[in-house]
């Protein structure tokens, strides 16, 4: 029997991606065996969790609501400052994600399922009606952008407008059944299927976003309990220079005599590990994190997002008066959550 060519490509992982894979692994049986949290930190970390992801996959390509801005948008105040294209964005992108969190187990792998998530982000999107839930008609271009939401370059060309709806029921179809019969790790199959999505391009916007909240769906059917409470999307944009070059890398050889898409498996797979191994390290935090107050976590889980932070930064990312930071530092520092750096004016936090 003919292999087919994503066949191929996964029979060529190195040794370094298997490693990543057994790690994770290891971190998903210390999940499965070991997920004790209570119902009340598991709501909250998915809460934050829809906040965070929200915020870190649209800030990829480019809008520029901060956390806090979102969980403003979400409790329904009016942010005057920012673009209704940033805003009806991020609120379908929360609603979906917050949708797969709460359905997965219902919701089918298929390519109605791609469409009609893609109808469902853009859904607040006035601009995108047009096109919301249907493959692109014209051709379209990956770009990599900046903070600004400025296009830096063209990482690479798409499939062409005529090719997308049977290169999509090909690597649809081709998903679905090495997932089935598990043919391949379901990691190397669900890296290969984003690597192809994203090569692919199927709607004129959006895809970027949209193969973030695919990640979380088949990651979670495939028994990776803990996507709703650790973001991966944050993760990718904290490292969003190698996602763009590992993507660069891969996509260049694709439907060449020399396919090698092990550069964004690595990029994948390590993003997944870090993901895997803070979820772990929850189990570990189970008691402490029950007898912190709503402020000390959001301080904590400021200071997990950054390298370091002087009082002054905590207070102006979280809104949280001063005496009340220095309170919470020590209680902190107390329950070894966090570590001091330097001393008087210069001092500074971090988690260990």
């Amino acid at each position: 029997m003919r292999l087919h060519p994503f066949d191929g490509r996964l029979r060529r992982v190195p040794q370094s991606c298997w490693s990543l894979i057994a790690q994770i692994d290891e971190c998903k049986g210390e999940w499965v065996a070991g997920a004790r949290l209570s119902p009340q930190i598991l709501g909250r970390l998915k809460r934050s969790v829809l906040v965070t992801s929200t915020g870190a996959s649209t800030r990829i390509e480019g809008a520029k609501l901060s956390d806090t801005d979102i969980e403003k948008l979400m409790r329904g105040l009016d942010i005057q400052k920012f673009s209704d294209r940033d805003k009806q964005e991020v609120k379908g992108y929360y609603e979906l994600l917050q949708n797969v969190f709460d359905s997965w187990r219902t919701i089918r792998f298929s390519e109605n399922t791609i469409k009609h998530f893609h109808g469902e982000m853009l859904k607040f999107v006035s601009k995108d009606k047009p096109h919301r839930g249907e493959y692109k008609k014209r051709e379209n271009k990956v770009h990599m952008i900046d903070g600004a939401g400025q296009s830096l370059d063209v990482l690479f060309d798409t499939t062409p407008a005529y090719l997308t709806p049977k290169e999509m029921l090909e690597l649809v179809e081709w998903t679905q059944t090495s997932l089935e019969q598990k043919r391949f790790h379901p990691l190397l199959t669900i890296g290969n299927f984003l690597v192809e999505f994203l090569n692919i391009h199927p709607f004129q916007d959006g895809n970027g976003r949209l193969s973030r909240v695919l990640t979380n769906l088949l990651l979670l059917k495939q028994g990776y309990l803990y996507m709703p409470y650790v973001s991966h999307e944050k993760l990718v944009e904290d490292n969003k220079p190698e996602y763009y070059l590992a993507l660069r890398k891969s996509q260049k050889t694709i439907k060449t005599k020399k396919e090698n898409v092990v550069p964004w498996l690595e990029f994948f797979l390590s993003i997944i590990l870090q993901q895997s191994q803070m979820a772990a390290a929850l189990l570990s935090d189970e008691n402490t994190e029950q007898l912190l107050s709503k402020k000390q976590l959001a301080v904590l889980k400021y200071l997990q997002t950054v390298k370091e932070a002087s009082p002054k930064d905590i207070e102006s990312a979280t809104h949280i008066a001063r005496p009340t930071i220095n309170q919470i530092l020590n209680r902190l520092l107390n329950y070894k959550k966090i570590e001091r750096v330097g001393l008087g004016r210069s001092t500074r936090y971090r988690t260990p």
